[in-house]
């Protein structure tokens, strides 16, 4: 009787309403810093045990401070989620977006979002400057490692801090183009080390992504998305 009411009461509990988190804006951009601190104390022991000959990185270390980077983003979300309360991997990835999603909705999107930030990088390009970014995949080595680091790690991690965390934090209490313009300078902006040119594509994209992420009630077509762009990168560079 108790096991059947518990289940009544379960069935007409409202589904969370996006944005899914429930830590705030500060939280989220704390969590941003936070990430990156984590990633940075993870790299410790490829300055140890990943440099050359040259005393540059090698392609070990190089290897080990992209894969500490991508751990950062993913593990302090989700430490954030569930010290806001949720109890289970699945509440933790629900609460950052890694959800169920419409496919014919999601592909309507991702096909407006595509255009736009094609139209956005091709009038950047003609009217303020090329674009150029430092080449990191020869750091890593092999293609295949290049391929894991580049174009599966880095997008599901990215996505996951910036718009699952960053972005969803600050949508708790921002306009939906004062938030997603929010995450994306700060996405961007982290983006600067690598080719200050490209920090307003980037920006763009993240502003982008923000907002298919709320189009779309998931971050797994950003990741999708976020994905193609690097591999598209990387197999131009």
């Amino acid at each position: 009787m108790e096991a059947n009411l518990a289940a009544s009461e379960l069935a007409r509990t409202p589904e969370r309403r996006f944005p899914y988190s429930n830590w705030g804006p500060l939280a989220a951009v704390l969590g941003v810093v936070l990430a990156l601190g984590a990633g940075i104390m993870l790299s410790i022991p490829a300055a140890f045990f990943g440099q050359g000959d040259d005393g540059d990185l090698s392609t070990a270390g190089n290897v080990l401070v992209q894969a500490a980077t991508a751990l950062g983003f993913l593990l302090v979300p989700m430490a954030i989620a569930s010290w806001r309360g949720a109890s289970s991997i699945r509440e933790i990835l629900d609460r950052l977006g890694v959800r169920r999603f419409a496919p014919g909705t999601a592909l309507k999107w991702m096909a407006a979002a595509v255009g736009a930030y094609f139209l956005f990088a091709a009038l950047y390009s003609l009217l303020i400057v090329q674009p150029e970014q430092k080449d990191i995949a020869e750091g890593f080595g092999a293609l295949p490692v290049q391929i894991l680091l580049i174009a599966i790690a880095a997008p599901i991690s990215e996505e996951v801090c910036f718009r699952g965390m960053l972005f969803g934090g600050l949508r708790e209490k921002l306009p939906r183009f004062g938030a997603a313009l929010l995450s994306g300078v700060i996405f961007g902006g982290l983006h600067a080390l690598t080719g200050v040119s490209a920090v307003p594509p980037l920006i763009a994209f993240g502003f982008i992504l923000a907002l298919l992420y709320e189009k779309t009630g998931s971050i797994v077509p950003c990741i999708l998305l976020h994905m193609l762009n690097n591999s598209a990168a990387l197999l131009t560079q």
